[in-house]
């Protein structure tokens, strides 16, 4: 899904747009002849939802992707030290398919999400009638990495890494010559995302060119740390995370510049806003329960925080912030309470959010 930071303001300022068309279908599907029916249509379908909505609850649930967790900590605990509230705020990761099926079960009030939800994760929340709010906070850049000692790998085309991490190289493209021939012959070791982290999938994506397709024989992980620390003592290693992992170990590691044809680029924040890291460059979201925003002063006082720190947060801990007017946008939609999606529910390359815009939003 190449996206970059100006496609991203364009189509958050059209947003509106379409995500009312989504905000209408929503009022269709949910709509009953009186409010107290529609309580008890909902109290059925999801009795998770009504448990949790008290006002009285100050608790603010937050997990999902690994690659959003060092923003959403780092607000978390700015929020806690800074502002005269009773919040209890808890933040854990579990991968963003792994958020996703908490948030849609009505367990946790916001997911962070490497990727856009997709269109199953839609139907679950749909069916627990929870109604969400998809706020972009970031851009990240997939970051290949390998040990500070590889001193014959500087940089890898997307071929290559596609003949290290397609499924039919399982047992067989074992040694870095393998991969490129001037590379020595020695075996390599591989680390990557768990099956149910975000980075897993858009990596297979734009990697291998289809979602999920991946060999097996390497070490998986949803917590980045395990990745890093992995790599970091084994000279043979190879793997891929979010670049904010690799902004906090830069002694431990070495990023690879990528060459998707156009010549090798180096992750950075320039190359990043400079579209010129592709394909591996991405949006980070947060999703919100728009119920619990709206029933919890917790979670809403949560949310607005962290829109209004994110453009000093997600710098400081190694990430790309949103132009200005984007998170702007955030606050309107979260306002009015905008709920649904700009994507399409399915992982695309080439395409820009404007392009997603013109397409009917699903829920």
């Amino acid at each position: 899904m190449n996206v970059t930071l100006k496609e991203l303001a364009i189509a958050l300022r059209a947003a509106p747009k379409a995500i009312a068309l989504g905000t209408l279908a929503l009022t269709a599907c949910t709509t009953t002849p009186n409010t107290s029916t529609q309580t008890e249509t909902q109290t059925q379908q999801s009795p998770q939802l009504t448990a949790a909505t008290n006002t009285a609850d100050t608790s603010v649930r937050v997990d999902g992707s690994s690659t959003v967790y060092p923003i959403t900590q780092a607000v978390a605990k700015e929020f806690q030290s800074t502002q005269d509230s009773q919040a209890q705020i808890s933040v854990d990761f579990s991968g963003t398919s792994g958020g996703f099926e908490k948030f849609c079960a009505g367990e946790i009030d916001v997911a962070g999400a490497s990727r856009p939800i997709l269109t199953a994760e839609m139907e679950a929340c749909n069916k627990n009638s929870v109604r969400y709010i998809e706020l972009p906070v970031a851009f990240d850049a997939l970051t290949i990495a390998v040990h500070p000692q590889n001193n014959w790998a500087q940089d890898i085309t997307v071929a290559e890494l596609k003949r290290m991490w397609e499924p039919a190289a399982e047992g067989k493209i074992t040694r870095w010559n393998q991969v490129r021939s001037s590379w020595p012959d020695r075996p390599f070791k591989l680390y990557g995302a768990g099956r149910q982290s975000g980075t897993f999938d858009y990596f297979t994506e734009a990697v291998v060119g289809e979602t999920r397709a991946s060999r097996n024989d390497y070490i998986a992980s949803e917590d980045d740390n395990v990745l890093v620390e992995g790599i970091s003592k084994d000279p043979d290693a190879l793997g891929y995370f979010g670049f904010s992992y690799l902004e906090e170990n830069q002694n431990k590691l070495k990023a690879l510049a990528v060459d998707n044809g156009a010549g090798a680029v180096v992750p950075s924040r320039k190359t990043v806003e400079n579209n010129e890291y592709q394909p591996l460059s991405r949006p980070l979201f947060i999703y919100v329960n728009a119920q619990y925003a709206q029933k919890k002063p917790a979670v809403k006082d949560f949310v607005n925080f962290y829109n209004k720190q994110a453009p000093t947060l997600v710098s400081s801990v190694g990430y790309v912030p949103l132009p200005e007017e984007a998170y702007d946008l955030n606050e309107r939609h979260f306002y009015t309470g905008k709920v649904g999606t700009v994507f399409e529910g399915e992982a695309e390359l080439n395409i820009t959010i404007s392009e997603l815009l013109r397409r009917q939003a699903k829920f």
